[in-house]
């Protein structure tokens, strides 16, 4: 039909009114197929409501309700979804009866644009026409309500259903989740009574990976291995999320060995949750591989690696990951822009950290303070200071982090003036922020440091928490400068009181009493160590040689090249030697 072609081709909504004017002429407006087309036409401008409805108006449907529905659906599925919500309230007006099936399309428009007043209103719309008792209807308000964050009228409508079914609990089980809500979702999973579908599974395997109910996560993975669900791309990457976020990497990584298929959310899981849980080498490793099979990163993976190499100081490969965004053509967003920042400030390269930042137009407070973090890392305390400064003049507002950033420059420059200045700031208006124990560390270092005791001890004093081993362990290196042997008997009492298994604190504190010749101490708290199953941990260091990091921990010679470096090292020593700077040991 010529008319037909011509409303397919049709560009603009001008050109469709010489061809509706067509349509009236011939007598085909009530035709099925040409008002099908005209509709679907219509349904995808918001400026066409109106002319739409008119247009409906102005047809002897035989009290169809397909071509009203069928305008709800096109605007709801469309840019601009807001335009179902305005048709149905028009339509209703002007006495068309809705059926379930426009429910259900104007609820799916209010989940779109967001409009909780809106979808109450066609609530009351569905109460008033009596469709409260229809499955359909009630499951499109449950899912809106959900999905609107209002789980409160998703429980009412859900706990009034005569009849429910897995749409029902899954809608409301998801909504739960969205909402953060991830206890009383794991509730409605267990009282669920009919039989989950894959939509169930991954919501509740998000439930659990954000409460860290690994038990619970592996049980479920058995139910869905146990309905041969394990091999759909979406269950599977929900189950991978779930062992990264409960920290379980050898099983998320066993499944992913496994997984038949594998996506970019598949590798972004994995490769993220090795950068979280502190595996940076292993990251890098599994980012090769996947550069190997010719996958492209996303954004996400390219963020996660660079954390990776801000972690093991891999600059060069960190410098690749930059040439490979700006090669790519990758626009930086703020996420991208921070870990560029924060890999160069951890690595060293303060000034290309610099240039980073200043070319960051999206920066927020996470940007300063990877800025300021790297600065106070590297002992660049009055840099950190200014742009600390520049930051509240003209940047975002500081967060906690940002004035434990700055306190760490202070420790570092030993500026305790400044240190002590900016203490107070914090903790006083506008900010008005509630010190944690890592800024009373800080302030409680930054004060022994400078051989001030008495005001470190106050401080420890007035603290709202109780000081853990770190802060004791900042008190006794001070006191092992002073040699005051009685404060540090007193520290050991309050390390007692500890459960910690850090060592260091006992190492310093028998340091302290073997260089006072106090060898009956010393062996009593080298007895208490080891009654406490406490082991000084080994000192590691790590190296980056061709772009792959090298890890080195203290009495271990499981290295492929040990013999090489061993050897090189007694060259290096020898020409040390040689040179007169030390002698060498045998």
């Amino acid at each position: 039909m010529v008319l037909l072609d011509l409303i397919n081709k049709c560009s603009g909504f001008r050109s469709f009114k010489q061809i509706h004017a067509q349509i009236l002429a011939s007598g085909l407006a009530s035709n099925d197929l040409v008002a099908s087309s005209v509709v679907g036409f219509l349904g995808k401008s918001v400026t066409s409501v109106d002319y739409a409805c008119d247009f409906l108006k102005q047809v002897d449907w035989r009290d169809s309700s397909f071509p009203f529905n069928l305008l709800i659906s096109g605007c709801a599925s469309g840019d601009a979804p807001r335009a179902a919500y305005l048709a149905f309230r028009r339509i209703v007006r002007d006495g068309f009866s809705p059926d379930m099936f426009t429910v259900s399309a104007v609820m799916k428009s209010c989940v779109k644009f967001s409009g909780k007043g809106e979808g109450r209103q066609v609530h009351g719309v569905v109460v008033k026409m009596g469709f409260q008792c229809d499955v359909y209807v009630q499951n499109s308000l449950v899912h809106f309500y959900s999905v609107c964050g209002d789980c409160g009228s998703a429980v009412k409508v859900f706990d009034e259903m005569p009849e429910r079914d897995v749409v029902s609990w899954t809608g409301l089980i998801s909504g739960h989740v969205k909402s953060g809500l991830f206890d009383e979702a794991m509730s409605l999973f267990s009282r669920m009574d009919v039989k989950p579908n894959v939509a169930t599974f991954v919501s509740v395997l998000v439930a659990c990976g954000r409460m860290g109910y690994l038990s619970v996560g592996k049980g479920i993975h058995g139910l869905i291995f146990k309905r041969s669900l394990g091999t759909d791309l979406v269950v599977g990457n929900a189950v991978l999320d779930m062992y990264v976020k409960c920290e379980s990497l050898c099983d998320a990584k066993k499944f992913f060995d496994e997984l038949p298929e594998r996506d970019i959310v598949s590798w972004t899981s994995m490769i993220s949750g090795l950068v979280q849980c502190k595996r940076a080498r292993e990251s890098l490793e599994l980012f090769c591989d996947m550069q190997s099979l010719g996958i492209e990163p996303d954004k996400i993976i390219l963020a996660s690696v660079l954390s990776a190499c801000a972690s093991l100081g891999a600059l060069d490969y960190g410098r690749w990951v930059h040439e490979y965004i700006d090669r790519k053509g990758i626009q930086w967003d703020v996420h991208i822009g921070t870990s560029l920042i924060d890999m160069y400030a951890k690595c060293g390269c303060i000034q290309m950290a610099l240039q980073t930042f200043d070319e960051l137009r999206c920066g927020n407070v996470s940007t300063w303070n990877a800025l300021l973090g790297g600065l106070a890392m590297h002992g660049h305390g009055h840099e950190a200071l200014k742009k600390f400064e520049e930051m509240t003049r003209s940047g975002p507002r500081p967060n906690a982090v940002t004035f434990l950033a700055i306190l760490t420059a202070c420790c570092h420059a030993g500026l305790v003036d400044a240190g002590c200045r900016y203490f107070y700031q914090m903790i006083s208006q506008p900010y008005n922020l509630s010190p944690k124990l890592e800024h009373y560390g800080c302030m409680v270092d930054l004060l022994c440091r400078a051989g001030r005791l008495g005001e470190a001890r106050e401080l420890i004093n007035t603290m709202p928490m109780e000081p853990d081993v770190l802060i004791w362990g900042a008190l006794l290196s001070a006191c092992k400068a002073k040699g005051d042997i009685e404060l540090s008997q007193e520290i050991l009492d309050h390390l007692l009181k500890l459960k910690s298994q850090h060592s260091g604190a006992y190492v310093l504190l028998s340091n302290i009493y073997a260089i006072n010749r106090r060898w009956v101490d010393v062996t009593r708290v080298r007895k208490l160590m080891k009654k406490k199953g406490i082991q000084k941990s080994p000192g590691s260091s790590v190296i980056e040689v061709d772009g792959k990091a090298h890890e080195f921990v203290v009495g271990d010679t499981s290295h492929p090249q040990k013999d090489d470096i061993h050897m090189f090292l007694n060259i290096l020593a020898k020409q040390i030697y040689l040179e007169g700077i030390f002698p060498i040991h045998s």
